[in-house]
């Protein structure tokens, strides 16, 4: 299966699902920013309940603009408070620490572009996955595919439209919320740990 997808900012788990059961996988490079989506921020799981850790960026006179232009507001300091979310929502959990180094890169480098931010974070959950993955970006856009042998999973950056539903697993907190389903892939990640691709191969998915 060959798919499209939205570069995102520590994708859900129906991204990487997505991803863990293809063959050759493009990131789309040329679409405009659209507000209110997963392309600047993802979901976890606090102490609260769902928590969500969106990305600050720099705003723009144009009515359109394309998302690897977007540029991150540092006048906020997000990064610490997204690690200081995570380490809240997660300290408990079973592989946190495992991969708590491999993750501080995106909390302490300045990036300049949401973009080269977020394929960052897609490369570092890939190793935490030991999934090997080679990409191909998009070099024009178009809003329909007219190959039909790749599948067009670009709407899963839009949370409201991914109706993905997954097999529970254990998360930290499931004793005070219940289960909470299609988080961002670190929930995945930090509860089951090795097992998290056998997990991500093994759902389905919505095309």
């Amino acid at each position: 299966m060959d798919i499209l997808l939205h570069p995102s900012y520590f994708p859900s788990i129906s991204h990487f699902a997505a991803i863990a059961q293809s063959d050759n996988v493009t990131f789309e490079m040329e679409d405009n920013f659209q507000k209110q989506t997963n392309r600047n921020r993802t979901y976890i799981y606090s102490p609260n309940g769902l928590q969500l850790l969106n990305i600050p960026i720099k705003h723009s006179n144009l009515s359109h603009q394309k998302t690897k232009e977007i540029k991150i507001e540092q006048e906020f300091d997000w990064q610490k408070q997204h690690f200081k979310s995570l380490e809240a929502a997660y300290r408990s959990s079973p592989f946190f620490e495992y991969f708590e180094d491999d993750l501080l890169p995106i909390f302490q480098k300045k990036h300049t572009f949401l973009m080269d931010l977020n394929l960052e974070a897609f490369d570092i959950v890939c190793k935490c996955l030991r999934m090997k993955l080679q990409f191909d970006t998009t070099i024009e856009y178009f809003h329909e595919l007219d190959n039909s042998q790749v599948v067009d999973f670009r709407y899963l950056v839009n949370g409201k439209k991914d109706q993905s539903a997954f097999e529970p697993y254990t998360q930290v907190f499931d004793d005070k919320h219940g289960f909470l389903n299609n988080l961002s892939v670190l929930d995945l990640l930090f509860n089951e740990g090795k097992f998290a691709m056998d997990y991500l191969k093994n759902q389905a998915l919505i095309r």
